[in-house]
């Protein structure tokens, strides 16, 4: 019997988001060098933080059941310290350990509790070293005094670029399977071409590596064959290279008719020819604003047009695609007030989502290492979240992790973005204080105070029960800004777009009853409360929705 080889990672959660493409890469890997591949078994195993027991005790008895030789894990900033006491215990047992992933590429010397480190992409040096422990050849490495080992020398390549042609695919040769998780991420270029300083690119080269058609094109074919229903595209500038975007957009649309895709792109490379062909597919595109002030983007070597930046999602917008924003606080430079622009900024531009996401300095970046000049003080240990700067105080952190569950909750959970804005101009209200405002209801809520006191659990609701929050505190800001006449209609808004929403995601129909007439709430008067109220007589109806080909759609039914 071969001695079997363990590629493993933990995750926070089985979804498509949450595949563990790394560990799988390094299997396909193995499996495919002519070092390693006759020389072991290799198999993936995955763990999760949704799993009943995911402490380092039930995974290290997981894995050592297997008996493996050697265990190769890949670490990210989530999962690193579990991952290092589950190693720590195998080598214990005289198991060999090796761990790659971002933080270790920044800073392998800190990463004691594995065997061996190895820095950079791994698809070479793992097989190499793998096959050099397995064959009991000369291994290149220099103990350490705690018995780590640094790879030195040929396995040592931490800026060595991999030929991306000369890799395996694990969704190829059944590495792993994406409809074991509902759906794929999946690679098509490696790099970026920019240098933001909060991400481990800030130090990269600048250069965008491309994955070769033939594999995108063969990649495609098994999404297809096993109907995969969601991938996540895994390029962070993807509309950077247009002519190849396009080209990847036409195959998705020939040969995936029917999967969902995410994509991540910059604003500044969307045209009127991108935006149309991304409404060929059903897709969402997710765009990183992260923040609206120019001066706090250059701080982190971002470049921003603000005056651009909008003229493009205005493209998006007229051509109907889906696109959601991503706002981080607690920037350099950044204030409370200047975050709560940023929301504002954002709202204004119709996203279908917005994501706000606290600061991250991770080590290995170039933020990190700027970040006593920046007057940045952040948490030692991952995910190193950011605990206060000299103009974003602690309380203004925990200020601004409050909107962001309050937005993701109203806005994104809610679904919110059809009516969002018609509420807040008719309150005469920013987005950012509403979200102030429901932030302060729901912890009123749960304390018993202003609110009704019989707030749910927040994890986990269905979209009916957001719905009913919804319109409970718009209905008391309504009566407290003294706009009680304009409750009827909106609550008319938000529940036939409730519905609708729940039709195109169930295929279900629903029935709901109006006091306006259904047709009016599409019209554009209706964006206008008070223009809509004071023109608008109630005529009470009853809607029913249904799917009409891909849309939801609605009918009057008496």
């Amino acid at each position: 019997m071969k001695p079997l080889v363990i590629c493993t990672t933990l995750l926070v959660e089985k979804s498509p988001q949450a595949l563990p493409l790394g560990a799988a890469c390094i299997a396909s890997a193995i499996k495919q060098s002519e070092l390693s591949r006759e020389l072991c078994d290799v198999k993936l195993t995955a763990f999760s933080m949704e799993d009943q027991d995911c402490s380092a005790a039930s995974i290290f008895r997981k894995l050592i059941e297997e008996k493996p030789q050697i265990v190769c894990f890949s670490v990210f900033v989530w999962n690193r310290l579990l991952l290092e006491e589950v190693s720590q215990k195998l080598r214990e047992k005289g198991i060999i350990t090796i761990a790659g992933g971002p933080e270790i590429t920044a800073h392998p010397e800190v990463f004691t509790a594995f065997d061996y480190t190895v820095s950079g992409e791994g698809e070479i040096k793992v097989p190499a070293l793998v096959a050099k422990l397995l064959s009991g050849t000369e291994d290149n490495t220099k103990p350490a005094k705690d018995g780590h080992h640094q790879i030195e020398k040929e396995c040592q390549l931490a800026n060595a670029q991999i030929d991306l042609a000369s890799l395996s695919s694990p969704y190829l040769d059944g590495t792993i399977d994406p409809a074991e998780y509902g759906g794929a991420l999946w690679e098509l270029a490696r790099g970026c071409p920019f240098k933001c300083s909060y991400c481990y690119e800030s130090k990269g080269s600048k250069t965008v590596r491309l994955f070769p058609m033939e594999r995108i094109r063969a990649e495609l074919e098994l999404f297809a064959a096993k109907k995969i229903p969601q991938v996540f595209v895994l390029d962070p500038t993807y509309n950077a290279n247009k002519e190849r975007a396009l080209q990847i957009l036409r195959l998705m649309a020939q040969k995936t008719p029917d999967t969902f895709y995410y994509f991540e792109a910059r604003a500044e490379f969307i045209t009127p020819e991108l935006a149309r062909a991304f409404t060929k597919i059903p897709c969402a595109v997710q765009i990183g604003l992260q923040s609206a002030n120019p001066d706090v983007l250059a701080l982190v070597h971002r470049p921003f047009n603000k005056k651009n930046f909008t003229k493009n999602i205005a493209i998006l917008n007229r051509e109907g695609v889906i696109f959601g924003f991503d706002l981080i606080y607690g920037l350099p430079g950044e204030t409370l007030r200047g975050f709560k622009d940023g929301i504002d900024f954002a709202i204004s531009l119709y996203p279908n989502n917005l994501e706000l996401f606290c600061l991250s300095v991770l080590p290995g970046t170039d933020l990190f290492d700027r970040a006593s000049d920046l007057h940045l003080t952040f948490e030692p240990q991952p995910p190193y979240h950011i605990i206060h700067t000299d103009l974003f105080s602690k309380d203004d952190i925990s200020r601004a992790a409050s909107l962001s569950a309050a937005c993701d909750l109203f806005y994104n959970q809610g679904r919110a973005v059809p009516w969002f804005n018609t509420i807040c101009h008719a309150a005469k209200i920013r987005p950012s204080q509403f979200f102030s405002q429901f932030a302060d209801h729901l912890n009123a809520c749960k304390a018993g105070g202003t609110g009704n006191g019989h707030l749910p659990n927040l994890t986990n609701l269905q979209h009916p029960q957001i719905e009913k929050l919804q319109l409970d505190f718009i209905k008391k800001l309504f009566d407290r800004t003294g706009q009680q006449r304009l409750f009827s209609a909106a609550k008319d808004l938000i529940s036939l777009n409730g519905a609708l929403a729940r039709t195109q995601e169930s295929g279900k129909s629903e029935k709901v009853s109006l006091s306006y007439n259904a047709e009016y709430l599409f019209s554009e008067y209706a964006s206008d409360l008070r223009f809509f109220c004071q023109n608008v007589r109630p005529s009470p109806c009853k809607i029913q929705t249904f799917m009409n080909g891909h849309i939801s759609d609605f009918r009057i039914v008496k």
